[in-house]
């Protein structure tokens, strides 16, 4: 099954000032429109008809482009700021202040070139733009910056920075308004995933909790309908099974995994977390991690012993790259390899996460004890190598802030002999990453996805949902 794609759209801000060659930003208009256009993303700016060439040059402009963009608030995830000279830096933060769309903001400028440093070819946005982003603060209006101060429309850097924005635009705006599933309480012994609902509340993120036997005598009470027989043939093919796994196991599976997702989406969930031992293998019999991996690979990530805080960082992830994510424990030290560590869970890591065969059978540690026909549902692999980013959102009551933590490293290909989901990881000054793990308070879970979306999980999360954020850059933090 394939996982969604969040659409995303900008409101497009295109100004002048009357002075300047009004033809350099009827062409900057032009061109950028048609580049977001040749992007895939959808735009609302103003028409030609509207004001002159559909720039914002007065104060009447900027009521004009603030009342369209109100008009199509649900088709703007974020707003664009386009310099192709100089620029009104009144118009531009009146129009983003009046339409209240409290959406990110990028603001771009062109470069001048310096054959055509004229009047009719010189633009001045280099220094507009400073005057644009110092009235976006005066006004307290986030905004991001481009890489550099001034880029062509059409320059690759530019492009890059467009794809990262729109990345940020769909982390906020999937975390505003993200419902998150709680399934059962935490494992008494798990004082470290506690975490506060109001926090959460106060960035927009609603928690909506549910009793485990809930969940599990609506399992049992499940028929083998045609959904839950073709949840069980979708386990027979999703990994290698195990060899004494049974047809009962799956079918147990199929319906704790019909069940979860049906509740999921009655209740609007878009992520959550399961209570996932011991009551589930107790009371029901069987473990939670193949119904979570499963649900993860379609868009819908789970974190595991109820915390609530890495399942909101799976989301995040997830809306920055479109791919699921694993949850791990930081677990093991590496040799004497200070730039290495071992990562470990059950495991319930996504199929595509694993990017590789794995094996699908019971819990090793609490198979031991409560059964292996009672914990069927661990998907067990060492992670393929490859880029990752990795992360923590956690929430502080003294502080009263929702905070986090994030970088990037690698998974490496080295040979282990233990049980579980096992991820070997190579982070650059790792040990100022512990140390600040250790000094922050933060849980010794953390969330992983391939690629590299660590950059923009900072600005989303640092600058426009208000987290306190700690980037660790690798070499950058080495002790």
């Amino acid at each position: 099954m394939k996982m969604k794609r969040l659409h995303t759209g900008f409101g497009v801000i295109v100004s002048t000032r009357g002075f300047f060659n009004p033809e350099l930003a009827h062409e900057g208009r032009v061109e950028i429109l048609e580049k977001l256009k040749s992007m895939g993303y959808d735009t609302v700016c103003l028409d030609e008809s509207d004001t002159r060439y559909g720039l914002v040059e007065t104060m009447d402009d900027a009521g004009k482009c603030a009342d369209l963009f109100k008009e199509n608030a649900d088709r703007i995830q974020g707003i664009i700021v386009c310099l192709p000279n100089f620029g009104d830096e009144v118009g531009v933060v009146s129009a983003i202040d009046k339409a209240g769309l409290n959406v990110p903001v990028l603001v771009q400028a062109c470069d001048d070139e310096k054959d055509k440093m004229d009047i009719a070819g010189r633009r001045d946005a280099f220094c507009g733009k400073i005057s644009v982003c110092s009235n976006l603060n005066q006004y307290g209006i986030k905004f991001t910056n481009t890489t550099f101060h001034t880029c062509a429309i059409g320059s690759d850097i530019f492009t890059e920075d467009i794809r990262d924005f729109a990345k940020v635009c769909r982390i906020t705006a999937g975390l505003k308004g993200l419902r998150v599933a709680q399934m059962g309480t935490r494992p008494a012994a798990f004082q470290t995933v506690r975490y506060s609902e109001k926090l959460l509340q106060k960035m927009g993120i609603q928690v909506v909790p549910v009793d485990m036997s809930e969940i599990i005598f609506a399992a049992k009470r499940l028929e083998i309908t045609g959904e839950v027989a073709e949840a069980a043939a979708r386990i027979k093919s999703y990994g290698r099974l195990e060899d004494s796994v049974e047809e009962e196991h799956i079918v147990k599976q199929a319906k704790l995994y019909v069940t979860v997702k049906n509740w999921m989406k009655e209740n609007d969930c878009q992520t959550g977390t399961i209570q996932c031992w011991d009551s589930l293998q107790i009371n029901y019999g069987c473990a939670a991690c193949l119904t979570m991996s499963m649900l993860g690979e379609e868009g819908m990530p789970m974190a595991c012993e109820a915390d609530v805080t890495g399942a909101v960082t799976m989301y995040a992830m997830y809306l920055a790259s479109g791919s699921p994510c694993g949850y791990l424990d930081w677990n093991n030290s590496f040799g004497e390899d200070r730039d290495m560590c071992i990562g470990i869970h059950c495991s319930n890591f996504p199929k595509s996460f694993i990017s590789g065969p794995f094996e699908i059978g019971s819990l090793d540690i609490l198979g031991n004890s409560l059964g292996k026909e009672n914990c069927f549902g661990a998907c067990k692999a060492v992670i393929a190598p490859g880029n990752m980013t990795y992360g923590k959102i956690s929430t502080d009551e003294e502080k009263g802030k929702v905070k986090m933590y994030v970088g990037e490293g690698s998974f490496v290909e080295e040979e282990i002999d233990t049980p579980g989901g096992v991820a070997v990881c190579k982070v650059p000054g790792l040990q100022a990453l512990m140390d600040h793990i250790c000094s922050s308070g933060f849980e010794h879970h953390v969330a992983m996805n391939r690629g590299n979306s660590a950059k923009v999980l900072a600005e989303a999360l640092g600058k426009y949902m208000g987290a306190e954020v700690y980037y660790h850059k690798g070499e950058e933090a080495r002790k």
